[in-house]
């Protein structure tokens, strides 16, 4: 299913792939996300999140 990782540069409201790839990787969980299902990410850190519950966790860890 997944084939090759992106780089991503993540901007407020959206994000703009850098090198093609068809998914990104959780910065918490290690889990695979594709592109087309990617939602919640850090601006600042640039980081990716598999969901709500993994940036939740981030943020009340920082």
């Amino acid at each position: 299913m997944f084939k090759k990782l992106a780089k991503i540069k993540y901007l407020p409201n959206n994000f703009e792939v850098i090198q093609d790839g068809d998914h990104v990787i959780c910065a918490i969980s290690g889990k695979k996300i594709s592109l087309e299902n990617l939602t919640y990410w850090n601006v600042e850190k640039q980081e990716a999140y598999f969901s709500y519950i993994e940036a939740a966790n981030k943020r009340e860890n920082n």
